[in-house]
């Protein structure tokens, strides 16, 4: 079983900074990717961004240049700084992981609310 513990979510004013931090255990499972995830009301949930455990990054369109994912793989911990924050960036954020031991399997946090006022 793969445990997600997120943290960092809140309030912050339009141009304002957060930092996420999301801490899992693994367990006997091989570590593919972690990454953040947002889901705002009525809409799909979406990719932020993501690291591989080789520490490839990937961005969504929306994010990049403000966001910035890294990683600790010893850990098993990720983090997400987000700079220069929009109201649009307002939703419930998500910390996944991907990981294999015989089939690929996707783990999530309990989600951490992020709230940018204008």
């Amino acid at each position: 079983q793969v445990q997600l513990v997120e943290s960092g979510g809140g309030l912050v004013q339009a141009g304002e900074s957060l930092r996420l931090s999301c801490a899992g255990s693994m367990s006997t499972f091989r570590l593919i990717s972690m990454g953040w995830y947002r889901q705002a009301p009525g809409k799909q949930r979406e990719l932020v961004a993501s690291i591989t455990s080789g520490g490839r990054i990937n961005y969504a369109d929306s994010v990049k240049g403000r966001f910035t994912i890294s990683g600790d793989n010893a850990k098993n911990t990720v983090y997400l700084q987000m700079n220069s924050l929009r109201p649009e960036d307002t939703a419930v954020y998500y910390c996944n992981a991907r990981v294999v031991d015989l089939l690929i399997r996707d783990y999530w946090g309990q989600g951490t609310q992020v709230t940018v006022s204008s």
